[in-house]
């Protein structure tokens, strides 16, 4: 049986915008297909009519300073965000984040913006995001906009984004500035392609000895990927030591909600794992955010 029955792939925003309202319906996105095409295979995804390729678009595939911020195209493949030497200074957590997800051959060829709109409540890509003040850039046939990144996600693999009338464009992460860093943490099955057990990321500004400013996201803990406000509450103001930590460690358990996957872990592994996780991505980001 075909999956599909038509497949484009535009040159332009534009082009594929058109491609996507002009196609009999469903009409889907697919820029690397990791995940779409197991869906489509699976039966975990409704029938599709026409593929959109939107990997030929230049504003897509754009990986620049631009306007003040850190411009990543969402269809820019995970290894080359991961190799890249402009992420690796601003927004070291996304690095980490993208040399961990799949293998080699999957890096090459999965993007960025394609492991967010799957909106899974783990996503490595997105949960290194989800700490770094990101913005997404949305376009559809009216114009463009820039949304908080916590806004694209709905519930587990539903995104905000409307399908077959939006498209995700890329993500504008704010410059590194001196006293500041992030970090990510996982941990996962030993085969090394399932979604992680857990996962943990942090951004923070270090001042005079302290913690001025913090972000803490971690996945699964909730419907959604998200922040987790009172650690990070716990956390601002104080120098980062262990009775800091175990502050923000009782915050984090009491706000998440882990829950037991017969295929990943318990509930309680994953507790165990949080306080493990959070200190040592706390203690990395600190590190790297120097003394000023």
């Amino acid at each position: 049986m075909k999956l599909w029955q038509n497949f484009l792939r535009p040159n332009s925003v534009a082009e594929a915008l058109q491609a996507l309202v002009a196609s009999p319906t469903p009409a889907c996105i697919i820029a690397g297909g990791t995940d779409l095409m197991l869906d489509l295979q699976q039966g975990n995804h409704p029938p599709v009519h026409t593929l959109v390729d939107v990997t030929a678009i230049p504003a897509l595939t754009r990986l620049e300073v631009r306007d003040g911020a850190l411009f990543v195209g969402a269809a820019v493949p995970l290894s080359q965000v991961a190799a890249s030497l402009l992420v690796r200074e601003h927004a070291e957590a996304l690095v980490e984040a993208c040399c961990l997800i799949g293998g080699p051959q999957v890096r090459n060829v999965a993007t960025l913006g394609g492991n967010v709109a799957h909106a899974l409540p783990a996503a490595d890509g997105t949960i290194a995001l989800m700490c770094l003040d990101v913005q997404a850039e949305i376009v559809d046939l009216t114009g463009s906009r820039r949304v908080p990144f916590p806004e694209l996600f709905v519930g587990p693999g539903k995104s905000a984004l409307k399908s077959g009338h939006e498209l995700l464009v890329g993500f504008h992460i704010p410059l590194h500035i001196s006293g500041q860093a992030s970090a990510f943490r996982r941990v996962m099955r030993a085969q090394g392609i399932a979604l992680p057990i857990l996962n943990l990321s942090v951004w923070l500004e270090r001042r005079n000895g302290r913690i001025t400013r913090v972000r803490v996201s971690s996945g699964p803990a909730g419907p959604t990927p998200r922040r987790i406000i009172s650690a990070e509450d716990a956390l601002c103001g104080d120098p980062l030591n262990n009775e800091v930590i175990e502050r923000s460690l009782a915050a984090l358990l009491e706000e998440v909600s882990f829950r037991t996957s017969p295929r990943r872990a318990t509930a309680d592994y994953r507790r165990h794992l949080a306080g493990v996780l959070l200190k040592e991505t706390l203690e990395s980001a600190w590190q790297r955010a120097g003394t000023l």
